[in-house]
């Protein structure tokens, strides 16, 4: 008996991409970045969101880099339509740098986009940005990569991986640092609603995010959670039972005065390729706090936060890592676990509790 191999697929093994644009010079200018990148194939742009839905029913995508403003569908109704179509697909949003575009995006990210990327407002800058470049490369790969693995590990999962722990800090947090990027809007909101104010402290949180995003972001982890939240600004004061959200482009930092502690927003060079980054934020916390500082790193592309929480714990802080299932890309949280400096490495659901546990609800 004899037996014929099959013949691979086109793109089996490469992280497969649909580009949505209305702008023809748009979808070219993408996808001529996406071209240089090693494990990315575009399959295919199109200028609306239906002929996007009709593609992505046809087989084969991992990934959507989709617009917001299209003719004949746009990418808010095109979206749950993709989502239904194909089963683990990545959509990525991609919107210029408005306040309305921003609110739109993390409407997206509600109702099941993995992520965004801000836009620049010319093909001439999309091209020549490299912060643009790296930041669409790099998350069309690591989402698309997500999916493929989805697949690959479906039938047959691998075994859990054991890391290691350390003990909690055994002085009592005085403040709660929360770090995010890829995955962690939806993630934050989660995690809101389920924590308690009664935690009684100071809440701060840097979620990689531009100008404009920022801000949204705050409103909608105020409207959706019941917290009070706000971005940050220079000399805001700490306070228990508020959050306080990193601007875009600013370092949220903190200085002591007198009894309080207040933000000190910085504009100074880039870290992990961010700003706000998370590094900065808790090694200005512990100089302020000392040992009294509860550090939670989630979902996210990169080790942004690792550096910083190394520092808390050093300083006797404690640190709670989001695990590997719940996360959208298990970049950040990972690095922390695999350095061996969380106390806890929970889903998502389990943190809220566990931040409970760690902080306490009486006044400090």
């Amino acid at each position: 008996m004899s037996v014929t191999a099959a013949t691979p697929q086109p793109g089996a093994n490469e992280v497969n991409v649909l580009i949505a644009d209305d702008s023809l010079v748009i979808r070219g200018t993408i996808a001529r970045i996406l071209k240089t990148v090693p494990g990315v194939r575009v399959v295919a742009t199109v200028q609306n969101g239906q002929a996007a839905v009709d593609r992505v029913k046809a087989g084969g995508i991992d990934v959507v880099v989709l617009d917001i403003e299209m003719p004949v569908m746009d990418g808010l109704t095109a979206l749950p339509l993709l989502l239904k179509a194909e089963p683990g697909l990545s959509v990525i949003m991609a919107s210029t740098l408005t306040t309305r575009n921003a609110d739109i995006s993390l409407q997206a990210i509600n109702l099941g986009a993995a992520d965004y990327v801000p836009k620049p407002t010319s093909a001439t800058d999309i091209f020549t940005t490299e912060d643009f470049r790296r930041e669409l490369s790099e998350k069309v790969l690591h989402l698309g990569s997500r999916k493929k693995k989805i697949i690959i590990t479906a039938a047959a999962p691998a075994p859990a991986v054991q890391l290691a722990t350390v003990k909690r800090g055994l002085t009592k947090p005085r403040v709660l640092a929360i770090g995010s990027s890829t995955g962690g809007p939806a993630a934050l909101i989660k995690l809101f609603k389920a924590l308690p104010k009664t935690i009684n402290v100071p809440v701060v949180v840097t979620q990689h995010m531009p100008p404009a995003f920022t801000a949204i972001l705050a409103q909608n982890l105020q409207r959706d959670s019941g917290w009070t939240a706000k971005e940050a600004a220079e000399g805001d004061f700490l306070e228990p039972g508020r959050i306080l959200v990193a601007p875009g482009d600013y370092h949220m930092l903190f200085e002591k005065n007198g009894t309080h502690v207040r933000v000190r927003l910085d504009k100074g060079p880039k870290e992990n390729f961010c700003r706000p980054a998370v590094d900065p934020m808790l090694r200005s916390l512990v100089t302020a706090y000392g040992p009294a500082v509860a550090s939670v790193i989630l979902t996210g592309m990169g080790h942004d936060g690792m550096a910083g929480c190394k520092t808390v714990v050093a300083e006797g802080g404690t640190v709670v890592a989001q695990d590997e299932q719940s996360s959208v890309v298990w970049g950040m949280p990972g690095a922390v676990s695999r350095a061996g400096i969380a106390s806890a490495i929970l889903p998502l659901d389990k943190i809220a509790a566990e931040i409970e546990s760690i902080v306490g609800g009486r006044a400090l």
